[in-house]
């Protein structure tokens, strides 16, 4: 009787298994219904403590969290409604930014000077008048748009204070900055931009900081050389708009300052100084607490990210976490209870969870559930937070849970109807073993029918950068990853022992020599597939863009005896080539470490190419120079190399869903199905 059950069981099982069905073409890429997931919510912020903002039907509610009623959302004082920015600012203004009390706008203009707006009189004064073509004023310089303030700035460098009285300014100068000639190819005879654009060891741009009274138009500059060379971060106000803690990092970038600057004088004040072995990175924000006498930091000075606690004059008080796991950021600080609800990767480094802890460091408890990857918003007051949550085998869901952790009610689920019906490709994470002791985290995209007594070609998509893992425990689905999953690939992510889930520590391997262990562990990582007999050791295909790019290039070089085949799109491939922030960082400069610059580069490994290797570049890629695989190209002609080699002209770095960018898309499937499916390519899927 027992193994009469135990048949039928089996038995359904696999009628269950075998009533799934594949996806079709017109499914995956053109639209065609599914139901196999559906839209979460779209909850916007919090509108209070106790009520969540939901938009639906083009329109926005709040939502009390007790009851769940939703009433239509309106702003105090109804909607503040502006004039379009192009008639606040003028042609050729940029980044408009009203001031924190509405009475102000700044703005840049043509990337030159920074002016101001009075709104209640619609007056306009020009606060800079010395920019130029190498002077900007509140436009950051090409490197520090990159490397510092971030992309999301479009450029901007002003700040306003939160009391509306001041706005601070970085001016640039670039004059001594080398130019790089990008090439046009448009037209009869061709243009040529001319980028400023520092390579390892060139100058920097010039930077000062300025801060304006603006009610009298006073302006005073922060106490620094005007001709020193070293780096101003992201400054951040004073709550009491009393002073601005700037950045200073020194030109090495293994020391990190926090500056307390007077607006009325430029005068200066340390408040913390920290020094590390290889680099310091750059603090993403300061926490003030609201009892005005305290703030919280963020360092890894300890080999892991956390948090601490000090006093306004900069003296630390005690570390508020520790122990070997990685603080991602703060979510909420009540100083009236004296918590701090923090985000870490602490049970699991591929997940990330919402946990609280006392100011003094004690009484650390999770927040969050279950073995998922959640993504939060806690409540203006701390009362609540909402959970998006997932893993790799669970579509997201979303919930609302009180501060203590307690389940509210559930707000979504991405799972469709039809989720069930069809053979969606199964996803798994591995810890594989390094010989020095680390557990490198891989995820695996299994092909949709799946057989054990079968190896598969393989593809591995990676970035690679120091403190840039892309292996997390959650739920991720594209109809080109199941597209393959069905046409039998491998589908697989590394991350090495410098991408953040070993914290500082890891990417301390990666100091004066970049590549070295990105290659170590990748291909122990592969032939722990081939080992295992998931891999194909004949096909193993690498790919990625820029610094994934270079990685891509090293291993179908200097790791031709694991990789063999690979796409190296828009790369570094060497490191001479590119920005001195960035390299700098990692590598010090080319006369501090010729040798690791030697070891780092592509071109020193070009002789052991053996694979096939396709070099991918856009021509006026203002970012990583497509002097870079020119140079690659160059020297694997020299040697009788055999490559692939594609450019896109006109294009910048990255393709996106241009038609540069479908096409590129199109060629890497051409390559998979070519190389390590051989089959026809499907022309229903690429034209």
């Amino acid at each position: 009787m027992r193994f009469k059950l135990l048949l039928f069981s089996l038995l359904s099982i696999g009628i269950g298994y075998a009533q799934k069905q594949p996806f079709t073409p017109a499914q995956l890429f053109k639209n065609e219904k599914t139901n196999l997931l559906q839209a979460l919510p779209t909850i916007r912020d919090w509108a209070d403590d106790s009520h969540y903002l939901l938009v639906k039907n083009e329109k926005e509610y709040s939502v009390d969290v007790k009851t769940g009623q939703e009433s239509e959302f309106r702003l105090k004082g109804g909607w503040t409604i502006h004039p379009p920015m192009s008639a606040l600012t003028g042609e050729g203004g940029q980044n408009p930014t009203f001031s924190p009390d509405g009475k102000w706008l700044a703005f840049t203009r043509d990337s030159k000077n920074l002016y101001l707006k009075d709104l209640t009189q619609y007056q306009e004064k020009q606060l800079t008048t010395d920019g130029s073509e190498t002077v900007y004023n509140g436009y950051a310089a090409w490197l520090y748009w990159e490397e510092v303030l971030g992309r999301s700035t479009q450029h901007k460098a002003f700040w306003w204070s939160p009391d509306s009285k001041y706005l601070a300014f970085m001016r640039f100068d670039e004059t001594r900055v080398p130019v790089f000639p990008i090439a046009g190819a448009t037209g009869q005879h061709g243009y040529l931009e001319r980028q400023r654009y520092p390579k390892p060891g060139d100058p920097n741009p010039l930077v000062k900081m300025a801060i304006v009274e603006v009610a009298t138009g006073k302006m005073v500059w922060a106490d620094y050389n005007a001709n020193a060379d070293h780096y101003f971060g992201t400054p951040f106000w004073t709550p009491d708009s009393k002073a601005l803690w700037m950045q200073w990092k020194s030109r090495g970038q293994d020391t990190l300052k926090l500056v307390a600057i007077h607006p009325e004088t430029g005068n200066k004040t340390e408040l913390v100084s920290e020094t590390q072995k290889t680099w310091v990175d750059w603090l993403s924000d300061v926490h003030f607490v609201k009892d005005g006498k305290h703030f919280i930091r963020m360092s890894d000075e300890s080999g892991w990210m956390h948090l601490y606690l000090h006093t306004m004059d900069g003296k630390l008080k005690n570390p508020i976490t520790s122990g070997n796991y990685t603080v991602t950021g703060v979510s909420h600080v009540d100083a009236k209870n004296g918590l701090v609800y923090f985000t870490a990767r602490k049970e699991n480094s591929a997940r990330i969870d919402l946990y609280k802890v006392k100011l003094d460091g004690k009484g650390i408890q999770r927040l969050t559930f279950g073995e998922f990857s959640h993504q939060v918003q806690v409540s203006p007051g701390g009362s609540y937070f909402i959970t998006t949550y997932s893993n790799l085998q669970t579509p997201a869901k979303m919930a609302l849970l009180d501060k203590n952790g307690k389940l509210i009610r559930e707000l979504g689920d991405a799972k469709g109807t039809g989720f069930d019906k069809f053979t969606v490709a199964r996803t798994e994470l591995v810890r594989v073993p390094t010989a020095d002791g680390f557990q490198l985290p891989v995820v695996i995209k299994y092909p949709a029918n799946y057989d054990p007594g079968k190896r598969y070609p393989v593809m591995i998509s990676i970035y690679g950068g120091p403190n840039a893992g892309r292996v997390y425990d959650r739920w991720s689905y594209s109809p080109q990853e199941q597209w393959y999953a069905q046409e039998g690939l491998l589908q697989v992510g590394i991350d090495h022992r410098g991408s953040g889930h070993f914290g500082k520590a890891g990417q301390n391997f990666m100091h004066r020599n970049l590549g070295k262990w990105e290659m170590e562990d990748y291909q122990t990582a592969v032939k722990w597939l081939v080992d295992k007999g998931l891999a194909d050791p004949k096909k193993v295909a690498i790919t990625g863009g820029s610094y994934g790019g270079y990685v891509t290039a090293l291993a179908l070089t200097r790791g031709a005896d694991v990789f063999t085949h690979g796409i190296a799109n828009f790369g570094v491939m060497d490191w001479q080539l590119y920005d001195t922030e960035y390299t700098e960082r990692f590598m010090d400069t080319p006369a501090e470490n010729p040798e690791g610059y030697k070891e780092s580069s592509v071109l020193t490994y070009a002789d052991r190419l053996k694979g096939t290797l396709r070099i991918v570049h856009g021509t006026m890629d203002d970012n990583v120079h497509m002097q870079n695989s020119i140079q690659l190209v160059d020297q694997l002609e020299n040697l009788g190399k055999h490559f692939e080699f594609m450019v896109y002209p006109g294009a910048r770095h990255g393709f996106g869903t241009t038609a540069k960018g479908k096409h590129a898309q199109a060629e890497t499937a051409r390559f998979i199905y070519r190389y390590l499916l051989e089959k026809p390519f499907p022309t229903e899927v690429w034209p």
